[in-house]
């Protein structure tokens, strides 16, 4: 990590530690009507939380040819292995 990284590390570390006082609340400007209309939301960074719908993490030797078929599909794959894993299993307990 260069010297600048670690500098601008620190800083950040500085300015999430630091708590507004009620003094700094008094100097900040209010929100105009027109400020608020053109505000944007945005959602989040990062991963989002799954609870009850986490998947688990396995290990799991696959034929070549069967991993190739869907890697050749593109982007989203593994997803779509998932899926046909899962359509696969209700039928098998369904037959049950």
């Amino acid at each position: 990590m260069t010297a600048r990284k670690r500098a601008i590390r620190s800083e950040l570390k500085k300015v999430d530690r630091h708590r507004i006082t009620a003094a700094e609340y008094r100097d900040a400007p209010e929100i105009a009507d027109d400020q608020l209309a053109g505000a944007k939301v945005t959602r989040p960074r990062g991963r989002p939380r799954l609870g009850d719908k986490a998947k688990t993490v396995v290990t799991i030797r696959l034929d070549a040819e069967v991993v190739s078929i869907y890697r050749a599909t593109g982007a989203g794959w593994q997803s779509r292995m998932n899926a046909d894993l899962a359509k696969s299993a209700k039928r098998r307990l369904a037959k049950a």
